[in-house]
């Protein structure tokens, strides 16, 4: 084929090249386009194929080379040595809770220890009121007095079957004294009325005849108890029982019960009688006492339903009375271990409590009440003891004497 003499121009190209419509045809037939179709998914077959291929390589096999079922024991042991997956924790993340509805408490910084007032721990003093507006006034007037710090003191009352203005008076005296300016408003104070319906009057003669005594003290353990459950709270290190007739006692009261670190622990309880311009210092409390051979004797023939009182001919029990014991003059931290107590002044520690020994509401090693708790509390493995010559003095009640 000759060149153009002039070389290659555009008007020469174009003639070469197939006609315009040649080519459109070309491109419509549908062999061309079945060939395009087919070469299109040719290649993205290949495309996927060499994808998942180079993907596979960033995988391992962690199954074994044949079914469990086929292994050997010490195949399956060399495989399942593989199979332990690490877990670290991160033991430093708390767990927080913050619905409102959860309380968290923790008891275990609640101690009961000789370093009370040092280490701020809560008391908790708790007396049982039935007919005592007479006693209020003197009683606030001792409470007053106590050295122990008295924003570390809980106050609570529960009131029952009262007829007379004991609930006025209880309050007017709260009252007048937390809003003091001075040290004396203790850390709180509460009331709590429960009435157990018992009718028993409270002059001499009723309350302390032989056949009112089982009822009146089963009552008496359901009063303590119901006061207790409903004044303790997680704060408080020591629950100091204190009746209202108390007529005087040491202003450091606590402070010297606190150093013996008992778990239990009461005083001598005497009272004042005057007689032709005389003291004649009687002794009062007669249900701290200590077992004797006679008393376990009496016991054992007891019905289980039976409660022991003291002083009364009805059973005579033979038991050695702290009340018989010791004197104000000579050394008050003298101990003695008892077997039984009386409620006009207790020092418990408040894991005593805790531990579910309360006042026995019936007959419990034939006692109930303070007595009934003191047998409690020794079943339990806790000490139970008394002050033979540290004395508290309690009203005089002219009670005429029985077998005391």
């Amino acid at each position: 084929m000759l060149l153009p003499k002039g070389g290659i121009n555009w008007k020469a190209a174009r003639a070469q090249l197939p006609p315009t419509r040649a080519i459109w045809v070309l491109l419509t037939k549908t062999r061309f386009l079945l060939f395009i179709a087919l070469a299109g998914v040719i290649l993205l077959l290949w495309r996927g194929i060499s994808t998942s291929a180079s993907e596979m390589q960033s995988f391992y096999c962690w199954g074994p080379s044949k079914p469990p079922m086929d292994m050997t024991l010490n195949e399956q042991q060399s495989w399942n040595a593989h199979l332990q997956t690490p877990v670290i924790f991160n033991h430093h993340v708390p767990l927080k809770v913050n619905s409102s509805t959860i309380e968290h408490v923790n008891l275990n910084p609640i101690k009961s220890t000789t370093k009370a007032v040092n280490n701020e721990e809560r008391v908790l003093l708790l007396t049982p009121l039935k007919d005592a507006a007479p006693y209020l006034s003197k009683y606030f007037e001792l409470l007053a007095e106590l050295t122990y710090p008295h924003h570390l003191i809980d106050l609570a009352f529960l009131v029952s079957d009262s007829t007379d203005d004991t609930v006025a008076i209880l309050a007017a005296e709260l009252d007048r004294i937390q809003r003091r300016k001075d040290e004396v408003p203790f850390h709180s104070a509460m009331v709590v009325e429960k009435d157990f319906n018992f009718k028993l009057s409270q002059n001499v003669e009723d309350r302390h005849g032989f056949e009112a005594q089982a009822p009146r003290r089963k009552l008496m353990g359901r009063a303590r108890n119901y006061l207790l459950s409903t004044a303790m709270k997680p704060e408080h290190s020591w629950v100091y029982w204190r009746d209202v007739d108390i007529v005087d006692s040491p202003k450091e009261i606590l402070e010297d019960f606190i150093a013996h670190d008992r778990d239990v622990l009461v005083p001598n309880i005497w009272f004042h009688r005057y007689r032709d311009g005389k003291d004649v210092e009687g002794r009062f409390d007669y249900n701290s006492w200590i077992d004797t051979p006679q008393s376990k004797k009496l016991v054992k023939t007891l019905d289980k339903d039976v409660v022991l009182a003291e002083g009364y001919k009805q059973y005579v029990t033979g038991r050695t009375y702290m009340a018989k014991m010791g004197h104000w003059t000579q050394n008050k931290d003298e101990e003695i271990e008892l077997d039984g107590i009386g409620g006009v002044n207790i020092l418990v520690k408040a894991d005593v409590h805790r531990s579910g020994i309360n006042f026995p509401c019936y007959p419990f090693e034939n006692q109930a009440e303070t007595e009934g708790f003191a047998k409690m509390a020794k079943r339990a493995g806790y000490g139970v003891y008394g002050l033979p010559n540290y004395v508290v003095w309690h009203i005089d009640t002219d009670e005429k004497p029985g077998n005391a």
